[in-house]
């Protein structure tokens, strides 16, 4: 009889792909665990766009946010659809993520001195951690599945490849910084529609929409923290408690009615191509960051109210409620398909965004905001009951149509 005992499966296993169709696929506790580490330079980076506005410098931080926000959502983009045809939860497959999360937190680190200083060094080094990591892990994926080996290397290749331009321009001067940002952003953005072009991975619908849901999710709750947070310190320098009250509330009505409006959609149904997954994944860079911003904005708006910074009332305003629209237009085109609302969406939708935007212009924007956000909802809902209620009317008549 042998001496030797099988080495125990969750050492290692075979890095096969998973079936598209797969049941109860759901979260891991790494990915949520992943996601959770990530906020963290979701969090920096907020806060450093709320002090970059606050200072008056909107088009810098506008443009540094829009730069920094990109290097977290595409590397944590890229391993959630990964990881969704490829997860073996071995050892290997822990520590590469491990070392993705680590990477996460060196970018965090360094997202305040990118966004304020255009000093990118140690955010391209976190960076290039993650995105080494995951090419470890196409090179595992083409060893071990052989009817996709081609399109595993395709992405390793281009991965690295782009992750060299992204070194070589920490050397670059100053005035090609945002060429060659533009470049290599093009290039990333390429590599997936590039690998997949004849063999595309097993990514699993329901697993996707619940991997973004999840992250919006934390994302949202971020905005909420970063108010409260604001809140104290507004309450320290003895800052009115009546219009923190209508900062509260219309920041509450928001938020929960952001939450709601992406939570209504049935986002699995419309992931039935590459085209159109690319198309909405992509699509959620908008409503990640625009997200995050409305926490940045409400934060703001509290430092204002309180007496700090240095930018108009209408500024403050701007910086709220200009997210908020961003976040409703995207939601509505990446989830048009999936709403049951008809022709009523088209122009209830548009509507709310633009009177979201005149609520600039109003003497309580924030408050206005969460009204606004909070009939949208209230609406929605009654014109959903109202066409459940048609529908069993026409199929109780036996027509199949709503009745007359």
């Amino acid at each position: 009889m042998s001496s030797s005992s099988p080495v125990p499966s969750f050492w290692h296993r075979p890095m096969v792909a998973r079936r598209a169709d797969e049941q109860h696929r759901a979260s891991t506790m790494l990915e949520l665990f992943f996601d959770l580490c990530f906020v963290a330079a979701v969090a920096q980076a907020a806060s450093a766009f709320e002090h970059e506005l606050a200072a008056g410098r909107i088009g810098h931080g506008v443009l540094g946010y829009a730069m920094v926000f990109f290097a977290i959502w595409w590397a944590w983009m890229n391993f959630t659809w990964f990881a969704s045809a490829y997860d073996t939860d071995d050892v290997p497959y822990r520590l590469l993520t491990l070392l993705q999360i680590t990477g996460a937190l060196v970018l965090a680190a360094g997202a305040a001195d990118a966004l304020e200083h255009e000093d990118f060094t140690v955010i391209t080094w976190g960076y290039v951690i993650m995105r080494l990591a995951m090419v470890t892990q196409w090179l595992r994926a083409a060893r071990s599945d052989p009817g996709r080996r081609r399109t595993c290397l395709n992405y390793a290749a281009g991965i690295f490849l782009v992750q060299i331009g992204w070194v070589v321009r920490l050397a670059l001067p100053g005035s090609l910084g945002l060429v060659t940002f533009a470049v290599l952003v093009l290039a990333e953005i390429a590599v997936p529609a590039l690998a997949e072009r004849k063999t595309t991975t097993t990514w699993h619908p329901h697993h996707i929409a619940e991997r973004y849901g999840l992250f919006t999710l934390i994302v949202l709750g971020e905005s909420i923290t970063a108010a409260t947070g604001a809140v104290r310190t507004a309450l320290d320098t003895h800052a009115e408690l009546g219009d923190l009250a209508a900062l509260v509330v219309g920041g509450i009505l928001t938020v929960f009615a952001l939450w709601w409006l992406y939570f209504a959609q049935n986002a699995p149904q419309l992931l039935t191509s590459l085209r159109t997954a690319l198309l909405w994944g992509y699509g959620h860079y908008f409503v990640f960051a625009s997200a995050a911003a409305v926490g940045a904005g409400l934060a703001l708006n509290v430092a204002h109210t309180a007496g700090h910074g240095h930018i108009s009332d209408r500024t403050a305003a701007a910086a709220y409620t200009v997210p908020v629209a961003v976040f409703l237009t995207l939601v509505r085109l990446l989830h048009h398909r999936s709403a049951s609302l008809g022709r009523a969406a088209n122009i209830l939708h548009p509507a709310a965004v633009l009177a979201v935007l005149a609520a600039t212009f109003t003497p309580s924007p924030i408050l206005t905001t969460g009204i606004i956000t909070a009939l949208l909802i209230a609406t929605t809902l009654l014109l959903t009951a109202r066409d459940a209620a048609a529908h069993e009317t026409g199929l109780s008549d036996g027509s199949g149509e709503p009745a007359s």
